[in-house]
């Protein structure tokens, strides 16, 4: 469960907070919501390369980048330490006013070793490797040596002594993942002497006692790292496909069904985290927005679906964050879909954050084969459907399948809603018995500013279809008002 406080300090580090039902990360005394992407493994490995880059992510609307820290990179020698490359990334992330949250590939990346030193690599007697069912060394590190969890325990402890002393005022990292996607490649479990030993004592079938390993190593990991700096710390998961048995993803790691797993045995860890490629977005973020186990999405596709369903995450899963990965690497038509979505979003930061976790807002998300969605949110009903169900909606030609769209809708008042996102359709009923219709009084295209709505158009016309709906154009992210009333 997240750990969570209640009374701030002054200049305290960020933090999680409990509003309502939802958890916060909290910056600078400040709720925070993470617009963020996460550069490919490679770019942050170079200085000169992102000094091309930052430039890039600052006219994207990014608040925050996921970075990585190299295990190989920062501890080339054993007990030298090399952090040159860390302290020009939190001066570059300055100068172009963005947060950081560091990617600690320190024992597993995707679940191999690749960013382990090459004195680690190379020792195999004292660092021992992880061991398919044949007895064939992988090159994964086993989590059940002490060697291993010592060396990593000791590097990223320094690490964070460093961001303490470096960054321990100015903030500008506000979280940290451990490791990264984690799991056992090639067979469920270890199969290594230290492994195997341990495996005769555990009553669990061998994902299971797989994952109980993996957390324990992760959570001292954590430990030792939050006793130098105590930032939010999480781990990300490589999701599991339909029909995918054990040993045919990476097993054990912080995987839905293995979340009790890892939730007993990684204290340490605030909260578990799915990077989501996959087409069932929505069902990935309810299942890992559980009770004190926040939703942020740290890796995702850069397509337009998964931008669109980042308004149906912070709606209806008050989630932290939302971070397409390769950032640096987007198509100009990538890079239009996230400035426009970020923009509209970063407007709307303030009354999201504002209304996270009190159950005063929604998310949707449409495509082909679901059409509709009702909301119930107030005293009204909001009946939303995909653009395309309105048979005046222009479609491009050539378009076969139906663009996912999305959106999410706040109640700011009794008869008042905002509705932000794209694609969207929606008309209202009364949530009440008594007999009233609902009216739509007006509705007002237009933006927010320091907080403060600034109206534009007047969308009463044919924009409303005379006054019958609210319509999000397909083709763009867009907020509108709409102001409610009843009759009989």
């Amino acid at each position: 469960m997240a750990k969570t406080k209640t009374k701030p300090k002054p200049g305290e580090i960020p933090y999680l907070k409990k509003q309502g039902e939802a958890v916060q990360l909290i910056v600078d005394g400040k709720p925070f919501m993470i617009l963020g992407g996460e550069l490919g493994n490679s770019t942050a490995s170079s200085l000169d390369i992102m000094k091309t880059v930052w430039p890039k992510l600052e006219q994207m609307n990014l608040n925050t980048v996921l970075v990585p820290v190299y295990w190989d990179l920062i501890e080339p020698t054993e007990g030298k330490f090399d952090f040159e490359l860390l302290d020009g990334l939190l001066a570059g992330a300055r100068k172009h006013n963005l947060r950081l949250v560091l990617l600690w590939f320190g024992s597993w990346k995707n679940s191999m070793s690749c960013y382990a030193p090459q004195w680690i690599k190379a020792d195999q007697k004292r660092f021992p490797r992880a061991r398919l069912k044949n007895g064939q060394a992988v090159e994964i590190l086993s989590a059940f040596s002490k060697a291993n969890l010592d060396a990593d325990i000791k590097a990223f402890a320094t690490l964070m002594r460093h961001l303490r002393k470096e960054d321990g005022k100015k903030h500008t990292v506000i979280m940290i993942q451990v490791e990264n996607e984690i799991g056992m490649l090639g067979a469920v479990r270890d199969f290594c002497d230290l492994a195997n030993k341990a495996f005769k004592q555990s009553p669990e079938d061998d994902e299971i006692f797989m994952a109980r390993h993996y957390a324990r190593y992760v959570n001292q990991v954590a430990a030792a790292g939050k006793a130098e700096y105590s930032l939010p710390m999480y781990v990300n998961a490589a999701l599991n496909k339909t029909g995918q048995k054990p040993g045919e993803y990476p097993s054990a790691g912080p995987l839905l069904h293995l979340y009790d797993v890892w939730r007993a045995e990684a204290s340490k860890i605030d909260f578990l985290s799915p990077d989501i490629y996959h087409p069932v977005f929505e069902e990935w973020c309810a299942g890992y927005h559980k009770s004190g186990n926040p939703l942020f999405i740290p890796e995702a596709g850069r397509g337009t679906e998964n931008i669109a369903g980042v308004f149906y995450a912070f709606g209806q899963h008050d989630a932290i964050g939302f971070s397409p990965f390769a950032i640096e690497a987007v198509s100009e038509v990538e890079k239009g879909i996230i400035v426009e979505s970020y923009d509209v979003l970063s407007q709307l930061s303030s009354l999201i954050l504002a209304n996270q976790g009190k159950g005063t807002m929604s998310g949707v998300s449409l495509n082909e084969e679901n059409q509709t969605q009702k909301v119930k949110l107030g005293k009204y009903v909001l009946n939303v459907s995909h653009g395309y169900t309105f048979e005046w909606t222009p479609r491009p030609a050539g378009i076969e399948t139906w663009p996912k769209v999305g959106g999410l809708i706040i109640s700011t008042g009794t008869d008042e809603y905002i509705i932000a996102g794209c694609g969207l359709i929606v008309n209202f009923s009364s949530n009440s018995e008594s007999g009233e219709i609902a009216g739509i009084a007006n509705i007002q295209e237009g933006k927010i500013i320091n907080g403060k709505w600034q109206g534009g158009k007047w969308l009463s016309g044919d924009q409303s279809h005379q006054g019958r709906h609210l319509n999000l154009s397909v083709d763009k992210f867009s907020i509108q008002r709409v102001k409610l009333y009843q009759y009989r």
